[in-house]
């Protein structure tokens, strides 16, 4: 079991076929911290909303969650547009689980650090909520296209390739560019006196400074599948969860 101080994850999408809940599952029960963040579209409401779809892999994770919070991590749900529903009833405490739209962080460092989805920043989820779901229903196609893809990769030997990542970031570059939704975030920062901001909504994990100002993306637990930690020594890192079990799979496979 590996330690940290906190986890961040966003954008599980639970109630969509896309979520990989099994290898969030095996994730959370590797790993222990002290503040567990969840970053946003957890629960994907749009996606329940036309059909439901919530098997037993995804009951699982919620399991996991409440019982990481009943034994002491200290858990803060920051609302995404998926789960905007949950924007109803926020802020609302229960127990060791806090629903909010945002949250100040201290890192260990003493670092100042925003907590936020970041949908509020994306120009299409803000003022385009019909082209944004419409687009959320092609990517949904894509997502189901990426698993027959990808299974004939595999047969011929290649790694893992996401079609629908690809054709989503070239239609953000069209619409709304990454770094445009970077540079939002970090005016945001630097006009609210914080050293940094944690974030998700593009699906793009990234660690890296733009003009002083620490920038964190958790990724995603449909394609990437990745986490961001901070360590008890105050550093940050992200964690490629597929490749480690890609690794641990060749290992099984090899033995």
């Amino acid at each position: 079991m590996i330690k940290y101080k906190s986890i961040f994850l966003s954008d599980i999408h639970l109630g969509s076929k896309g979520c990989q809940a099994k290898s969030l599952y095996n994730f959370l029960k590797n790993h222990e911290c002290e503040n567990l963040f969840l970053v946003g579209d957890i629960i994907d409401c749009w996606r329940l909303k036309s059909k439901l779809y919530w098997p037993q892999e995804h009951v699982d994770v919620i399991r996991n969650i409440l019982s990481m919070s009943k034994n002491g991590t200290k858990v803060k749900y920051i609302t995404g547009n998926h789960d905007d529903l949950l924007r109803l009833y926020q802020p609302l405490n229960l127990g060791n689980i806090e629903l909010t739209e945002e949250y100040e962080y201290v890192s260990v460092k003493g670092k100042k650090l925003l907590i936020i989805h970041g949908d509020q920043f994306d120009m299409v989820t803000r003022y385009g909520r019909h082209l944004s779901i419409l687009g959320d229903k092609i990517y949904t196609l894509l997502l189901s296209l990426n698993k027959i893809l990808n299974y004939f990769r595999a047969r011929l030997g290649y790694g893992h390739w996401s079609l629908s990542k690809y054709l989503k970031d070239k239609a953000k570059q069209l619409v709304n560019k990454a770094s445009d939704y970077e540079e939002s975030l970090v005016k945001e920062c630097n006009s609210r006196g914080f050293d940094g901001i944690v974030c998700g909504h593009i699906h793009k994990a990234e660690i890296k400074s733009i003009d002083g100002v620490d920038y964190f993306n958790t990724g995603d637990w449909v394609e990437s599948v990745t986490a961001l930690i901070e360590d008890h020594n105050g550093q940050f890192k992200l964690i490629d969860w597929r490749e480690i079990e890609n690794q641990e799979f060749k290992l099984l496979k090899a033995s």
